[in-house]
C-alpha cells in the first residue's frame, strides 16, 4: 500500500506540465543522440547540463538528463539495423542481426521489435528499481562518516572495471580527477589550493565547463578526424509490428534479457554495454540453432535492446540510493545533482522524495513517449541519418561555447572548456579513458570531507575504518574489487563507455 502511495505521490508531480515537456525534449534527444553515430549520452549530457542549471527545479533537470540517457538506448538501435554502425555503444550486438534482418527485407520488424523489446524491458526496469531502492536507502541510512569514507573509496576502486584498457592508466586519470576537485578552497583550513593566484579559480574548476570539453568538444575533434560516411541501406521500411510467430519466438529473449540488464545495470562498471553482450550470449547458447545467429534471427534484436534499456533504468539504483555512479553517464549525473544542491546518497530519498519518485514516475511516460516515437517517426530518423556531419559539429561546438559561457557569464568558463576539450582529444587519442577522471572528480570532495571528519571523529587514528563493521567491509570489498580482475578474467576491450 505504502508503494502504491509513493506512485501516486509521484505521478502528481511527473505530470506536471513543465515536467512532462522536460521529458519530453530528453527522450527526443536521447533518441537523436542514439541515432546519430559518434556522438553517445555521456557527450550529450555533458552538453545538456547547462540547459538544465536554467529549468524551474532540480527535478525537471534530472527528468530530462534521466530521458536523453534511456532515449538513447532506444534511438542506438534505428543506426545498427540500417546502417550497421552503432549509433551507442550499447546497440553494438544489434548490429549483428539487424543489419542482416534489413538486407533480407525485415527491417520494420526488426525495428518494431527492438522499439517494443526497449519499451518492456524499461518499463520493468523501473518497477525492480521503485521496489529495490527504497529498502537499499533504508539499510544505507546507518552510515557514518567512516562508512561514508569507506563507501566512496570502494566507489573510486569501481573505476578498475569502468576503465576498458589498462587499469594502471585508470588510476593515472583517477589521480588527476582528484587533483582537479581539489582545486579551490579548502573547507577545514579555508586556504586555497592549486589557484596560483587566479580569482577565478577560488571556487574550483566547474564540473559542467569540464565535462563539456573532455567528452563534448574531445569527442568532436575526434569524429571530425576519423570522418566517417554513413551509407543507409536502401529498403521499404514496412510491417513495423512483428506478427504473432515473431511474438512467440521472442517471449523469452526480451523476459531473459530484462532479467540480465536489471542485475548487470546495478553493478559497478557493467552497465547497457556488458548486459546487451551477455543477453545475446545467453539467447544463443539456449538456440537450438546458434549457427543462425548472426544471419538475420530476430531474438538477436530483441535481447540486447531488452537487456540495455533495462540496464539503463537500474543504473540508477546505487547512483540514487548509495551515491556511487556504476557509469561514467550516472557520474556526471552525480555530479549534476550536486550542482543542483542536493545531496546524493541514503539521505535523498528521505529529504528529497519529490525529486526520487517524481523521476522514478517519469521513466513510465518516458518509455511511453519513446514507443511512438520510434515506431511512427522512425522515416524521419532515417532521413537525420543523412544529414552530413559536416553540418552537425559546428553546431555542436556552438552550443558548447553558449552552455560554458551561460553558466556564469565569464570567458574563464569557456577557456576551461576548450582546454579540457583539447586534453580530451589528446587522452583519447593515446587511450586514456574520460570516465575514471570523471568518477574521481565527483566523488573526491565527498571522499575527502568523510574521511577527514572521520579522523577528527577517531582524533587521527585510521583503525576508526576497521573497528567499525560496515566500513570494513566496504575496505575488503574495494580491495577485492582492485585484484578481481587480474584473478578472476581480463576485461574485454569492447567496453569503451556507457
Amino acid at each position: 500500500m505504502e508503494v502504491i502511495n509513493h506512485l501516486i505521490y509521484g505521478f502528481s508531480i511527473s505530470f506536471q506540465p513543465i515536467n512532462l515537456l522536460h521529458c519530453f525534449v530528453g527522450v527526443v534527444v536521447g533518441t537523436l543522440v542514439g541515432v546519430l553515430p559518434g556522438l553517445g549520452p555521456v557527450a550529450a549530457i555533458s552538453l545538456l547540463l547547462p540547459m538544465t542549471l536554467r529549468v524551474s527545479s532540480p527535478i525537471s533537470g534530472l527528468i530530462m538528463l534521466a530521458g536523453v540517457y534511456y532515449g538513447a538506448m532506444y534511438g542506438g538501435s534505428t543506426t545498427s539495423i540500417l546502417v550497421n554502425i552503432p549509433g551507442e555503444a550499447a546497440s553494438v550486438v544489434t548490429c549483428l542481426d539487424g543489419y542482416q534482418m534489413a538486407r533480407k527485407g525485415r527491417a520494420g520488424p526488426a525495428l518494431g521489435m527492438s522499439a517494443f523489446g526497449s519499451f518492456i524491458a524499461g518499463c520493468i526496469g523501473v518497477v525492480g528499481l521503485m521496489l529495490v531502492a527504497p529498502p537499499l536507502a533504508n539499510i544505507a541510512l546507518k552510515f557514518g562518516p567512516p562508512e561514508y569514507a569507506t563507501l566512496m573509496f570502494l566507489g573510486l576502486t569501481i573505476l578498475s572495471y569502468i576503465a576498458s584498457g589498462s587499469m594502471v592508466r585508470a588510476f593515472m586519470m583517477a589521480a588527476l580527477g582528484l587533483i582537479f576537485a581539489s582545486v579551490g578552497m579548502d573547507i577545514v583550513t579555508a586556504h586555497y589550493r592549486f589557484t596560483y593566484g587566479v580569482i577565478a579559480l577560488e571556487d574550483g574548476l566547474g564540473l559542467v565547463p569540464m565535462v563539456m570539453g573532455f567528452f563534448g568538444i574531445g569527442e568532436v575533434l575526434l569524429n571530425v578526424e576519423n570522418w566517417v560516411t554513413t551509407e543507409v541501406f536502401q529498403t521499404k521500411i514496412k510491417g513495423l509490428f512483428p506478427n504473432l510467430q515473431d511474438w512467440k519466438i521472442c517471449a523469452g529473449p526480451i523476459g531473459r534479457g530484462t532479467l540480465i540488464g536489471f542485475f548487470l545495470g546495478i553493478l559497478p562498471g557493467a552497465g547497457p554495454v556488458i548486459a546487451s553482450f551477455m543477453a545475446y550470449i545467453v539467447e544463443k547458447k539456449l538456440s537450438k540453432h546458434p549457427e543462425l545467429f548472426g544471419q538475420g534471427e530476430i531474438q538477436g534484436v530483441a535481447a540486447p535492446e531488452s537487456a540495455n534499456n533495462a540496464a539503463a533504468q537500474s543504473a540508477f539504483i546505487p547512483m540514487l540510493t548509495l551515491g556511487i555512479p556504476s557509469t561514467a553517464t550516472m557520474a556526471i549525473m552525480l555530479g549534476a545533482l550536486i550542482i543542483y544542491g542536493v545531496e546524493p546518497g541514503p539521505f535523498l530519498l528521505k529529504k528529497h522524495p519529490d525529486l526520487f519518485w517524481g523521476v522514478v514516475t517519469s521513466m513510465y511516460t518516458g518509455n511511453v513517449m519513446l514507443l511512438v516515437l520510434n515506431l511512427p517517426l522512425i522515416p524521419m530518423w532515417v532521413k537525420v541519418l543523412k544529414i552530413p556531419y559536416v553540418y552537425l559539429f559546428p553546431m555542436i561546438l556552438l552550443f558548447c561555447l553558449i552552455g560554458a559561457y551561460s553558466l556564469n557569464n565569464t570567458a574563464m568558463d569557456i577557456l576551461i572548456m576548450n582546454i579540457f576539450g583539447l586534453l580530451g582529444y589528446v587522452m583519447k587519442k593515446v587511450n586514456y579513458e574520460g570516465a575514471p577522471l570523471v568518477l574521481a572528480l565527483v566523488l573526491g570532495p565527498i571522499f575527502e570531507n568523510s574521511l577527514r571528519l572521520s579522523l577528527v571523529i577517531s582524533q587521527g587514528s585510521f583503525l576508526i575504518f576497521v573497528t567499525r563493521p560496515l566500513a570494513l567491509v566496504f575496505l575488503i570489498a574495494a580491495v577485492l574489487v582492485i585484484i578481481s580482475p587480474y584473478i578472476f578474467f581480463k576485461k574485454p576491450e569492447i567496453i569503451a563507455d556507457d
